[in-house]
């Protein structure tokens, strides 16, 4: 039996460093994943399918410890749509926006609930079910804190509150936003945090109140006591976004928006556009709290109608959460995003830092790759993009290739009908990621992937390992100019049922992009507001009532006419009998009948024979 030497000397050269790390080998894990809310877990599900190293530090002791306290009133605001008349687990998934990938078919919170918007407590047994039934590594009341990254191992090192250290090869934030964001003013120190305003409704009983803010936060404040309070006056920088608006489902959802309507119907509620930055809050001697603004329009000393003359008996900020990177070392702090994207750590499309290499952001603190524009930020849009980071993860640490489906061209059709009518990562991942399909040997063959994460498309290579020329991305977008908070998303000529009008489309569609080489950097930057950059074809599949795109006139012959302009070649279906007669009387055979008959299909006996003989002459 012989020994590798130099692998063996490494290896313990490796175990060493760890020791001198660490203190002890043990603490050594390939993958620390910190949070084990719903992305840190899933992830976690992903990574014990391939039996990695990892394991996910939580300080609290329990999965899922947000949904303890938020939202404040109980209710969340994903859908538990338990019904959609499809038995097919995928396809409900499109509808389902709390339950986690796994192959456990119980660990759906269908099962837990009845509501649709359940009860936040729901939310919180069903993670602790997820981590226990499918074993999944966590290590609770374990508050990690001193993550940096070692510049002579090259691994990431930490500490937990008992002085117990750890070592990493790779971190994977998935703490979501913890911070609260306190707007600096004078006299912000007189207003209520929704951290900590009550939820008992009669402690508002005939009192006048100002909400800070604009987004769900706010408004579930508000619905839920304006039957107590005298008047309810909302404030905050920009206009009202609503989520059937601008098709982004953290804007402000239905099932708040309550003090909208008290506002139009003039029943003493009202919202204002203002920047809060510019005022002030005074005490009166009262004890009362007025708003003040010092200059401009707003003076309330130049116009005795000023809007907010009135006293408040309190005020409430909801100004949302930020990323928390306090757990970090001076020397490894994430780099942030810019302007609306501040508040999250700023990543690649792969969701690694931009500064820290190793390092990566899972759950709601990757939503800076698709803020205000996909759900990357809520369980019915992480739980695709950490098996989108998985996959890439395991490409880049293990040398496996990105999943695939290899087979003929003639099975592509029915390939693409598949997925735009039952996947559910594009469905929600809608213009950040895509399936992404390669056209091999001259197009007789194609290799299928699903869920790229799109702006990574000059990098296709080093993420998946695999080689791309002609390839056709697959997306699902909405119309360009449909979404917006100033909208008009109901008016009268909104949707179109023509297939000629497709490109017009304006709800949900799928959207197909044929490249004959793949985009560049370059290429990416100058896209400016578009999904992808120019492609050689582009094709829109007309939107659909139903959203269910399997219409032989409307949906499945303009797809099919579009991959035979990409390909080049016949991509109809022929009987066997059909088969015959043209081979019998043509140079050239479709595809079909030419991959049918070679694999011994359709005919038999001596017209098998024959056809046979006459398909190898011809190729």
């Amino acid at each position: 039996m012989s020994t590798n030497i130099p692998g063996f000397l490494s290896k313990c050269v490796l175990l060493v460093l760890l020791c001198l790390v660490s203190g002890s080998s043990q603490n050594f894990h390939e993958y620390c994943i910190v949070g084990a809310g719903p992305g840190g877990l899933q992830l976690g599900y992903f990574l014990q399918t391939s039996n990695r190293d990892y394991v996910i530090f939580e300080r609290n002791n329990v999965s899922g410890s947000f949904f303890t306290k938020y939202p404040r009133h109980d209710m969340v605001i994903s859908l538990n749509k338990r019904n959609t008349g499809r038995s097919n687990k995928e396809y409900n998934l499109r509808h389902d926006w709390n339950s986690l990938i796994s192959h456990d078919e119980s660990l759906q919170v269908r099962h837990y609930s009845k509501v649709m918007f359940p009860h936040r407590e729901v939310l919180v047994k069903y993670l602790g079910d997820y981590q226990r039934k499918l074993g999944i590594n966590v290590q609770y009341n374990v508050d990690v804190h001193n993550i940096r990254k070692r510049s002579d191992t090259g691994l990431f090192s930490m500490e937990d509150q008992r002085g117990n250290a750890y070592s990493c090869k790779n971190v994977i934030i998935a703490t979501g936003l913890q911070k609260e964001h306190v707007p600096q003013f004078r006299g912000v120190e007189y207003t209520i945090g929704y951290n900590d305003v009550s939820i008992n409704p009669d402690d508002f009983e005939g009192k006048s109140v100002l909400i800070i803010g604009r987004g769900n936060s706010a408004f579930e404040v508000a619905d839920r006591i304006y039957g107590a309070t005298n008047v309810i006056h909302m404030i905050a920088r920009s206009r009202v976004r609503l989520s059937w608006a601008t098709h982004y489902v953290g804007d402000l959802r239905a099932v708040n928006n309550g003090l909208l309507d008290t506002y139009q119907l003039k029943s003493l509620d009202a919202v204002l556009e203002a920047p809060i930055e510019e005022a002030a809050l005074v005490k009166t001697k009262q004890g009362k709290i007025k708003l003040v603004f010092s200059a401009g329009d707003m003076d309330e000393n130049l116009f005795d109608n000023f809007a907010m003359r009135d006293d408040y008996d309190v005020v409430i900020r909801c100004t949302g959460w930020k990323f928390d990177d306090e757990v970090f070392h001076n020397s490894t702090k994430p780099e942030r995003g810019q302007g609306r994207r501040k508040k999250f750590p700023k990543t690649l499309p792969t969701y690694e830092s931009t500064n820290i290499p190793g390092l990566f952001f899972a759950g709601t603190n990757s939503h800076s790759v698709d803020f205000r524009k996909s759900a990357g930020g809520f369980i019915h849009g992480f739980r695709y993009t950490a098996r989108t980071l998985y996959n890439y993860l395991e490409h880049r640490n293990h040398g496996v290739e990105w999943p695939s489906i290899k087979a003929p061209i003639t099975e592509l059709l029915d390939r693409i009908l598949k997925r735009i009518n039952e996947a559910s990562g594009i469905y929600q991942m809608f213009q950040v990621l895509g399936d992404v399909i390669l056209l091999k040997n001259n197009g007789r063959e194609f290799e299928y992937l699903e869920e790229f994460p799109i702006m990574s498309l000059p990098k296709f290579h080093e993420i998946t390992g695999k080689t791309a020329e002609k390839i056709i991305v697959v997306v699902l977008e909405y119309g360009a100019n449909f979404s917006g908070p100033g909208n008009d998303v109901f008016r009268l000529n909104r949707a179109t049922g023509e297939p000629s009008d497709a490109h017009q489309s304006n709800f949900l569609h799928p959207v197909f992009y044929y490249y004959e080489t793949l985009p560049t950097e370059k290429d990416m930057k100058k896209k400016g507001s578009k999904t992808l950059p120019k492609p050689v074809h582009l094709h829109h599949i007309v939107e659909d009532f139903l959203t269910t795109w399997d219409a032989p006139l409307s949906h499945i012959l303009p797809l099919r006419q579009f991959l035979e302009r990409c390909i080049g070649t016949d991509m109809r279906k022929y009987f066997a009998s059909s088969c015959f007669t043209l081979a019998m009387t043509h140079q050239t055979l479709p595809l079909m009948c030419q991959e049918k008959y070679m694999q011994g299909q359709g005919l038999v006996g001596t017209e098998a024979l024959l056809l046979r003989a006459r398909i190898a002459s011809l190729l």
